[in-house]
């Protein structure tokens, strides 16, 4: 029987160029990586990645690169050197997609922004990533996971009522970079399949996060007012939150639907209470929030979380426990999915990461996170045709590490 080769993905054959640093570019080049790109990171000399240096720290190599650096291959360039910029022109006229997220016109003083590296290659798709786009009077200011946060409203409705707002415990100011940026690299992938043509894409984290309110705009737009603060409950659907357990824990049960309604009270003994005229209704049962929470709750303190988990599956009422990072990565389902997968790394040996969340059949386990300038050598010989005594002169010459 003859054996079937790994399939390495919808974008084998695509050669990305990163000059992404930290998350949002990273997540942006990780997820054309996952598809089957490849994708040559550069690096400047010294410490490379800023997030190399972030702690925890292993061996000299830092939790934070590793997460979103997973089959990509490093080389250090100085893009300071005359010779470095030269050398990344070479490499940007035989690849397919640029991927950056420095300051708005940071690459142009470099040398190697849109209308350079076009220059040398027309099929070039360029992404930039920044907080606030390449144009507005914001577009110079400095921006981080929080500050986009605040400025994009989202903020302003996490947390609890009668406390300050509170951030999001996952980064999605900086990571919805990493969807937005692909979605619009893959459409100008498709569009030069027509025009034989590449173009600039500028990603803006702000305006991801306006797109990501969703129907919370339109409920101000609706209503004029800005929605409150609910914590974990809705502002519109009850039940739908965190709910006591008799052990300490608690249980989400989320109401989304009217037909849920009655499952919920067939689950908690009240059946009664699906057709009670106080609560037949989203809007009523919004109205009577404190109420009809006091009902569930009255029975969730009865039981176990596991208890609740067996009940609420029996009757196909939305729940789920409150898992820890940990417990969520090792829960049946993500082992199921294989979304912890084991890679060996240059000098971590063998390390646990997270994997792509995108998979094909056929797809092997993607490559470890690189070390700094791993495949600065290879990168070199490979793609622009090298031999040993030009990449030791560059080497001499300060372009490469």
């Amino acid at each position: 029987m003859t054996e079937t080769a790994p399939y390495p993905g919808p974008l084998a054959g695509v050669r990305v160029l990163d000059f992404t640093r930290v998350l949002a570019g990273p997540a942006a080049s990780l997820a054309l990586a996952d598809l089957g790109a490849e994708v040559i990171k550069i690096e400047p000399p010294g410490t490379g990645d800023e997030t190399r240096t972030f702690p925890p720290i292993r061996d000299g190599e830092s939790h934070y690169f590793l997460s979103v650096n997973r089959g990509k291959k490093s080389i250090v360039v100085d893009l300071k050197s005359p010779e470095g910029v030269a050398l990344v022109k070479d490499l940007a006229a035989k690849c397919d997609i640029v991927v950056e997220n420095y300051r708005p016109g940071v690459m142009d003083r470099l040398g190697l922004g849109y209308a350079a590296l076009s220059a040398v290659n027309p099929r070039l798709i360029y992404c930039a990533i920044s907080g606030y786009g390449q144009t507005g009077p914001l577009k110079d200011n400095p921006s981080f996971d929080i500050v986009l946060q605040a400025m994009s409203g989202a903020l302003s409705m996490n947390g609890d009522p009668d406390g300050l707002p509170t951030k999001l415990g996952i980064p999605l100011g900086d990571l919805v970079g990493g969807i937005n940026g692909p979605i619009g690299v893959l459409a100008a992938l498709y569009e030069r399949e027509r025009t034989g043509q590449g173009r600039f894409i500028d990603v803006s984290l702000m305006d991801g996060l306006i797109g990501m309110l969703g129907y919370i705009a339109q409920l101000a737009f609706f209503t004029g007012k800005d929605p409150q603060r609910q914590g974990s409950q809705h502002p519109n659907l009850v039940p739908y939150g965190i709910f006591p357990a008799k052990d300490d824990g608690s249980i989400v049960v989320a109401c989304l639907t009217p037909g849920f309604w009655g499952r919920i009270c067939m689950a908690i003994g009240r059946e009664e209470l699906t057709d009670d005229p106080r609560y037949d209704t989203l809007e009523k049962r919004r109205d009577a929030r404190a109420e009809v929470n006091e009902i569930v709750s009255a029975f969730t303190r009865l039981h176990t979380v596991d208890e609740l988990v067996a009940i609420f599956t029996r009757f196909e009422v939305p729940h789920a426990p409150i898992l820890g990072v940990t417990e969520a990565l090792s829960q049946p389902q993500a082992v199921h999915r294989r979304m912890v997968v084991e890679v060996e790394h240059e000098t971590l040996g063998p390390i646990p990461i997270v994997n792509r969340p995108v998979t094909f059949d056929g797809q092997p386990t993607p490559e470890a996170p690189p070390v700094l300038g791993q495949h600065t050598d290879a990168v070199l010989a490979e793609v622009l045709g090298l031999d040993a005594d030009e990449i030791a002169r560059l080497r001499a010459a300060g372009a490469v590490r």
